[in-house]
């Protein structure tokens, strides 16, 4: 169902050469030999072996160029292909892999009010000099199951699922990530051969808006990496990558020096703004957990566009600004539906544990969703009642005191009495490794902003039923 060039996940090798673990990441672990290693890789690449420019199509659009390769562009030679060897040269004309690839043209939406999980891409494996996943020969679509959306009956509800329908990725936003994280792979492979470029984040799990980020991760091992040495020094080689080689089709490459450090860029392709960090495994496991959760009930996605979308117009939808994650606010949203009277949501870790253990490898992590299925509840609530329910929640009823947010349990639990808990003002219980995603909310002010605008929107919308009083949608779809 979740086929391998969306994952990053190595091509299929010849049958001579196939064995019962090849999908997985070697666990070797990368030694400061290895990373002097990649160094050189950076310096003395082979050019001969490097991917030649593909012409890439968008429908009945001209096409447009992008590649590995950013020695080769257009018919001027650069300054840098003289020192070429000859073979180096010729491949430019004589590459196997030059004729162009056509992206399926865009699948408009239809007059009723269904959609369909968003298929994820399939490729046929074709050999390649650099070890690489392969680019796009041929697309397929996978629907495993139509969800059609829920009834819109009052004002309210018709204006989520307008913003809703409006705002939501579209299956051509995805395909222009997946070819930028297709390319960069490739690139990446040329420091480092063994890793893999996964796409992760609300690009993939099905909370993500027209306007969303790309977040990428980079796999260089299943084990953990330190994160302040090993992971910066292998961010720094990969930024300097695409400082000098890539600088064609990247603009603005940044090394943030985080407590995760990601590389933030823009491709100048689809002008998609990237984060990519090293080795944040847990993002490709909660990926799928969330994309799961997405489409087991009719009304989620809408409910939690028109809440980030709430968020980020009062401003506290902003973890580098002290207030709450994109992420964190999902997980609160699957929270309260877990918590109704009459629940929207099951606990998916409880009912589906081989599924969703963290245990998993990563190469059966996509798996997970083709093997759960839908879920019926007899709550009948409309969108606009929950959104309603939702503020009033976090308005009014839950205990920001003394308990916990856990999808995980799909209930309010104690806070633990660990460090990492003390002192904080929002808990937010990541369902794998059990962090806090709302460490960034650390200041009084800042967590007193969002409790207030959890009241205020609450008073306006019981009043009014209207989302314009919270939320100014032509705003909204403006931003999209």
């Amino acid at each position: 169902m979740f086929p391998n060039s969306i994952l990053g996940r190595p091509p299929f090798t010849p049958n001579h050469q196939q064995h019962n673990n090849f999908f997985t990441l070697s666990p070797t672990v990368y030694s400061h030999q290895q990373l002097i290693d990649a160094q050189f890789n950076f310096q003395n690449a082979d050019l001969s072996r490097a991917v030649s420019l593909q012409q890439l199509t968008y429908g009945n659009v001209s096409p447009i160029q992008t590649s590995a390769s950013p020695l080769f562009r257009g018919r001027k030679r650069l300054s840098d292909e003289k020192n070429l060897p000859l073979d180096g040269k010729r491949q430019r004309f004589h590459s196997p892999h030059q004729e162009p690839t056509v992206v399926n043209q865009i699948v408009p939406l239809s007059g009723e009010r269904r959609y369909s999980m968003p298929p994820l891409f399939h490729t046929h494996y074709v050999p390649d000099i650099v070890r690489c996943v392969p680019p796009f020969r041929e697309i397929a679509f996978l629907e495993p199951r139509e969800i059609t959306l829920p009834e819109a009956k009052d004002k309210l509800s018709q204006q989520i699922l307008e913003l809703f329908e409006t705002c939501q990725q579209q299956i051509s936003d995805l395909k222009k990530k997946e070819l930028c994280r297709t390319q960069l792979q490739r690139e990446i492979q040329l420091l480092f051969p063994q890793s893999r470029l996964f796409l992760v984040g609300s690009s993939l799990n099905g909370f993500g808006t027209r306007s969303s980020d790309g977040d990428l991760c980079l796999v260089v091992k299943e084990e953990p990496v330190n994160q302040k040495t090993e992971a910066r020094h292998i961010l720094t080689l990969v930024h300097k990558h695409f400082c000098t080689r890539l600088s064609g089709y990247i603009e603005r490459p940044q090394l943030i020096r985080a407590k995760v450090p990601i590389v933030k860029f823009r491709d100048k392709v689809s002008c998609v703004e990237f984060d990519l960090n090293v080795n944040n495994i847990v993002g490709i496991r909660n990926t799928f957990l969330l994309r799961t959760y997405a489409y087991l009930e009719n009304r989620v996605r809408p409910l939690v566009l028109v809440i980030k979308k709430w968020a980020s117009h009062h401003q506290i939808n902003d973890a580098s600004r002290g207030t709450l994650s994109s992420y964190s606010l999902v997980l609160m949203v699957l929270h309260y539906l877990q918590t109704l009277p009459e629940p929207i949501l099951p606990s998916l870790q409880k009912i589906y544990p081989e599924s969703f253990s963290p245990a998993i490898q990563l190469h059966l992590v996509h798996q997970a969703p083709s093997n759960v299925p839908p879920y019926l509840s007899k709550n009948e609530s409309n969108l606009g009642d929950l959104l309603l329910g939702f503020l009033k929640y976090y308005a009014t009823e839950f205990d920001w005191n003394s308990q916990m947010i856990s999808v995980r349990e799909a209930k309010a639990i104690p806070r633990p009495d660990g460090i990492e808990w003390r002192n904080k003002y929002i808990c937010v219980e990541e369902p794998f490794d059990g962090t806090n995603t709302a460490r960034a909310v650390h200041e009084k002010q800042k967590f007193d902003m969002i409790k207030d605008q959890f009241l205020k929107s609450w008073h306006r919308l019981k009043n009014k039923r209207d989302l314009n009083s919270i939320l100014p949608v032509r705003a909204a779809v403006l931003k999209r």
